[in-house]
Formats: structure tokens, sequence, C-alpha cells
């Protein structure tokens, strides 16, 4: 992976460059599957902690669950939810806007002062083509894209994970980028594309 790929993983839509990692450790919470599937969840989330050094944690002590995971069938049962209109802003316009694209997934951030993610919260509509990938598939995907902010463009032509055999795993590249971006000599938030190379750096010795 070259400075320039990595760069264009964190370059938005508009042109900017948004590079952003936790600050705080992740307390995920999922809702809308069964036990079996919770597990899978769970398990993709403990083992990109792993990958990525930070912490997972049972509870955030300001918002309770900071990393909130949603499945259901259809956009318009989010307007059941109490309270969901103060967790995203012009709800009903938002999932006009979603279900009038026929998108089946979303993902939206909070921030901390500092810029580092504080908040993520994860939508899975399940329509056919997401009810056909196996679940450890779905979950591992939908967490990588939690652990940065990747670009809103990031993962558009090619997933971030891999075939191995019989088995789904991370992109390497993809892998080795998020055990970069956790590198504690680096800053939680970069607007810099300068931080590209600085996670390309990081990368060299894995590479």
């Amino acid at each position: 992976m070259t400075p320039q790929e990595i760069e264009a993983l964190f370059t938005r839509e508009s042109g900017d460059f948004l590079f952003a990692r936790w600050g705080r450790p992740i307390a995920p919470v999922v809702f809308g599957v069964e036990e079996e599937t919770l597990r899978v969840v769970k398990g993709a989330f403990e083992a990109v902690a792993a990958l990525s050094g930070h912490k997972l944690a049972e509870t955030d002590p300001e918002l309770g669950s900071n990393c909130m995971v949603f499945f259901f069938r259809d956009w318009n049962e989010l307007l059941a939810v109490p309270g969901f209109d103060r967790m995203l802003p012009d709800l009903d316009a938002l999932l006009g806007r979603l279900e009038a694209e026929g998108a089946s997934q979303y993902r939206a951030f909070r921030f901390d002062a500092a810029g580092a993610i504080k908040a993520a919260f994860v939508f899975l509509r399940m329509d056919k083509a997401l009810l056909r990938l196996p679940a450890e598939e779905l979950a591992l995907a939908q967490v990588v894209q939690v652990f940065l902010l990747w670009s809103d463009r990031a993962f558009r032509d090619r997933s971030p994970l891999a075939v191995a055999g019989d088995k789904i795993i991370l992109r390497p590249e993809i892998a080795g980028l998020i055990r970069a971006g956790y590198d504690p000599v680096l800053p939680a938030v970069a607007r810099d594309p300068a931080q590209a190379l600085r996670l390309f750096a990081r990368m060299e010795p894995a590479q």
C-alpha cells in the first residue's frame, strides 16, 4: 500500500483529508439479533481491538454504551425507538433519504473536543444482499469501519476483507493500517495529508 493509497482512504468526497481514531475505550452494544449473532459481533470487536491495541469496555462513564449497532428490516422501524431523534438530528429527513437511495447501511460518528471519536452508530437494514452474507463477514466488515474514521468512499469499490482458504479475514494492508493508526506516537486526529506518510512509515516493517 502506497502513501497515496493510504491518503485516499481518509480523503472524503469533499476533498478534505481527515483521520481520526477513538479517544476512549469502545463500549459496544448490539440490538436486533439473536444470541448466536451477538457472540459473532462481540468476537469481531474483540479481534479488531486486539489487532489495534485499543481497549474495549463494558460501559462508557459518559454515555453508557458509545458504539451502538442496530439490525432491522425497515428504516422506519427506527422512528419507533424512544429518544432516537436525539441521537440522529433531522431523523425523518435522514431516513427518507436513506430509504429513497435504497441504502442498506449507515454509520454516524460523534467526536470529543479534540476531534477523536467518542461514539459511533451503525445501522444495518437487512435486505436480501446483507442476509446472504455470513454473520462473521458482515460483523467484521462493520466493526472495521468504526475503528477508524475512514473516508465516505473508502470501501465503495473494494471490501476491507479477503478470503483465505475457507475463512474471511481482514486484508493484510488494512490490518496493518489499523495497527499503525493506533500507534500512540501518532495523533488521534489529523487533517494534514502528511498523516498518510506517518502511517505508511509505521506499516513498512510489516510489509
